[in-house]
């Protein structure tokens, strides 16, 4: 079989979103440590370029952008990226964390030895290393990543404990993981870090491009409010150019103790001050994995997708609070219910309107315990 001759050359297709790309974090540790000299590629698109975890890689390699619209500028980009990985090869080795066509198809075309990835949506013809669907369908994101590395073996019935188990799981005092903490400073060197405040904060990350995990401004500054009077603690809000006109509506408001921290580069950036927060409140978006990631205890308002699957994973203590109506998780972007046609607001996504600012006040609490 072509896995019999240890791989010299790695070429791995990273994940396309900074949620996956996070939850892919014990595949790269997994697959550095079943390799360790080998050289380890990543070919990634532009927007998850800085949480490239370089301590564990060799190379970056970032896909061309389309640059024209239609099916014609997406195949030209296609083929630029297969002939970019190419020149970059040999590749003794190629797996592909996504399961996109595309992403196969780059693999291919590098000329990768062994391709391995799920089969999936016609994916078969391009992978000669493949898995069926099956195996992954069912599991966390982060075991499906696991289970695509040739040598994983043991180590993937281990990956929801890859950070340890809590306490709060019942299994008291824990049980230890394969890593207890994130070497931020190794993992993303020479990132310049948004400087937290002095004193004591807490960090509210309300983005996400999804409207179904979309939690509204005015529960936020809810919740803001009854924190400020409870702690005293600042409140810094972040999140990317689309999240700056939240911020200005909610620093605003003088008496939410909000400052803006909105961007200020990229989420790589945000590691010091997600790693020093007493706490953190995120909708279902990548900046709730990166808290969880970076140590933070965070509670996340959760929205249309499923836990089984997406949960957030790290050292930082994880609290989720979700609202399971009859057509939860749908997984969906935008809500299809009756009657939750666009602008139709939070009231119409089912699973987001039953959520109030006290249940997650509670879930600060839970994941502050002791």
């Amino acid at each position: 079989m072509i896995e019999k001759r240890t791989p010299v050359r790695i070429l791995v297709r990273a994940p396309n979103w900074i949620g996956d790309q996070v939850l892919a974090y014990p595949f790269y540790h997994l697959l550095r440590r079943a390799y360790p000299r080998a050289r380890i590629s990543v070919a990634c698109v532009p927007w998850v370029e800085a949480v490239q975890f370089r301590n564990l890689i060799d190379e970056v390699l970032v896909l061309p952008r389309v640059l024209r619209p239609g099916w014609l500028g997406r195949i030209e980009a296609l083929e630029e990226a297969g002939r970019l990985l190419k020149r970059a090869g040999p590749w003794d080795l190629g797996i592909s964390l996504p399961n996109s066509f595309s992403a196969a198809w780059q693999l291919f075309r590098s000329g990768a030895r062994s391709r391995r990835g799920y089969d999936v949506d016609g994916r078969g013809l391009l992978l000669n290393a493949k898995t069926p669907w099956a195996v992954g369908a069912e599991l966390h994101r982060a075991e499906a990543y696991v289970k695509l590395l040739p040598e994983a073996g043991a180590d993937a019935a281990r990956v929801m404990e890859f950070w340890g188990v809590p306490p709060e799981n019942d299994l008291d005092p824990g049980v230890p993981g394969v890593v207890s903490r994130f070497d931020w400073q190794n993992a993303w060197p020479g990132v310049e870090q948004v400087e937290p405040p002095a004193s004591e904060y807490w960090v509210l990350a309300p983005g996400t491009t999804a409207e179904s995990r979309r939690w509204p401004m005015e529960r936020f500054a809810s919740l803001a409010r009854s924190l400020a009077e409870e702690t005293g603690a600042v409140g810094v809000v972040v999140g990317g150019p689309a999240e700056a006109p939240l911020a200005d509506q909610l620093c605003g408001d003088r008496s939410l103790r909000l400052i803006d921290r909105t961007a200020r580069g990229p989420v790589s950036g945000l590691a010091r001050l997600f790693a020093g927060a007493k706490f953190s409140v995120c909708n279902d978006s990548g900046l709730a994995h990166i808290a969880a990631l970076c140590g933070s205890p965070v509670a996340i308002v959760w929205g249309g997708g499923d836990p089984k699957r997406t949960r957030p994973l790290g050292p930082g203590r994880v609290r989720m609070v979700f609202n399971p109506i009859e057509c939860w998780p749908c997984e969906r972007n935008q809500c299809v219910r009756p009657g939750a046609g666009a602008g139709a607001g939070v009231a119409k996504v089912g699973c987001l309107a039953g959520i109030q600012p006290e249940a997650i006040l509670k879930e600060i609490g839970n994941a502050l315990r002791p």
